[in-house]
């Protein structure tokens, strides 16, 4: 089995709470913007109102903990804050969001 390359992004989603599109969608956001940088994507179905996207295991985002589902703007801001700091997210950066 091939290895998956880095940094690999996992979404994990409620099923039961028909999250699948909500994913998609931000797994589609990451990988505009991020398309040379990212090394996969993958999508996990869960249960019990799960939604968390992990970073090579770090935690970016808990729907739980973090209160409701990201922004795209946001989400693309913790990422890039995570693995590029010194990346320009363009018309999704501000400088308020930039530390």
């Amino acid at each position: 089995m091939q290895d998956i390359p880095a940094p690999h992004i996992i979404i994990t989603y409620c099923r039961q709470c028909n999250w699948l599109l909500r994913s998609a969608w931000m797994a589609q956001e990451i990988l505009s913007s991020f398309s040379e940088e990212v090394g996969a994507v993958t999508l996990v179905p869960g249960t019990g109102g799960t939604f968390t996207i992990k970073c090579d295991g770090t935690p970016v985002w808990n729907r739980k903990t973090d209160g409701g589902f990201p922004e795209a703007k946001i989400l693309k801001q913790r990422l890039r804050d995570l693995l590029w700091p010194d990346k320009d997210l363009g018309h999704s950066d501000t400088t308020s969001s930039r530390k």
